[in-house]
């Protein structure tokens, strides 16, 4: 099932939650909206859902459009934040809920049950309370309740912020799993940017109600189309200057730490206020054969799998270096003089807004 918005807004009062927004899903891609709190994705994929209604735009389910069909008609599975399980019904009550409200029959009502479980893993617990689950079992519950309805589009609400940072990734991994192996269209909603790009097929970052870039995870983490995306999905370092034009493929600026070359993701012409944007990886330890500045170690922050300087360099601006193989580096103490480099190609120059 493919899914098109075309300039879709909602208003709450003076407030434009949806601004405009406009989007392709193809059948069978998992997308992502990603975003801070308030943003908007939310109320995006209620719109979607039907729960509430479109101010003004289009919402397209392959060739029909769905703004005026209630969600019952739109063939939907909802999975939401706090889950929605009634405490009192156990696993199979709660799974069949829907099934028994669309009168099927007690046989195919088992069936759907015994292979909406298997697929989350949960063959055995039918009997069992929520309350007697764990927090990523419930969330398989909510999951399992959703596909057992066989639905053309499968939402997600920010499903897995409930669950503590391990049993995320373990159940992220088999939602991922999942939709691949049904190969249905699937709408996730979530603030956390690296469950995003490790899900996804495609990300659309929204901020404000608007949609401001959508694209691959790659693509989204090494071209980020404005500073605000490249400084909401992951970590950069910000380098402010003044365009001076091209040299040998690169553009170049004058910022306070010196000319820096880098690529240009946006029509930049001599004068134009600029942004550099680097990631802390992509800054080594060591002199190169460009963008090369001195500076001094301020603090070294242990990050398990990766140990983070904070630079100071003599000209102003500190940046992040990472180092990601701590097990053979000496560490840097606090106030060591060091030399940091990084190539034109790690770098990034954006309009600075």
């Amino acid at each position: 099932m493919k899914i098109a918005l075309r300039d879709v807004v909602k208003r709450f009062g003076a407030v434009i939650a949806v601004d405009r927004a406009t989007l392709d899903v193809s059948d069978g891609e998992l997308f992502t909206l990603l975003g801070p709190s308030g943003c908007g994705k939310t109320t995006l994929l209620r719109l979607i859902a039907g729960f509430s209604r479109a101010d003004a735009g289009e919402i397209w389910f392959d060739d029909q459009r769905v703004e005026a069909l209630p969600p019952w008609r739109r063939h939907i599975g909802m999975v939401f934040q706090n889950y929605a399980l009634w405490p009192h019904m156990t696993v199979r009550g709660n799974v069949t809920y829907g099934l028994k409200l669309r009168k099927l029959a007690g046989a195919e009502i088992e069936r759907r049950l015994q292979e909406g479980l298997r697929k989350v893993n949960l063959v055995g617990l039918e009997d069992r309370y929520p309350g007697q689950l764990s927090g990523g079992q419930q969330q398989r519950v909510a999951l399992a309740r959703a596909l057992v309805l066989n639905p053309d589009i499968l939402l997600l609400d920010e499903p897995l912020s409930n669950l503590d940072a391990k049993i995320r990734m373990q159940v992220r991994g088999e939602i991922r799993k999942l939709q691949k192996e049904l190969g249905i269209t699937t709408i996730y909603v979530t603030h956390d940017q690296e469950e995003a790009l490790s899900l996804s097929d495609r990300v659309a970052v929204m901020r404000d109600g608007v949609i401001r870039q959508t694209a691959p995870p790659k693509e989204l983490y090494e071209r980020p189309a404005t500073r605000f995306v490249a400084d909401f999905v992951g970590v950069n370092n910000f380098i402010p200057g003044v365009c001076q034009g091209l040299a040998d493929g690169h553009v170049v600026a004058d910022t306070a730490l010196g000319r820096i070359r880098a690529r240009a993701a946006a029509m930049l012409k001599p004068g134009d206020r600029c942004v550099v944007v680097v990631r802390p990886e992509n800054i080594a330890l060591s002199s190169g054969s460009e963008n090369t500045f001195e500076g001094r170690v301020v603090l070294a922050s242990y990050l398990g799998n990766t140990l983070r300087y904070d630079v100071e360099t003599n000209r102003g601006p500190l940046l992040k270096v990472d180092v990601r193989d701590p097990w053979h580096h000496e560490a840097l103490a606090a106030g060591q003089r060091v030399t940091v480099s990084f190539p034109a190609s790690a770098a990034l120059m954006l309009v600075d807004d």
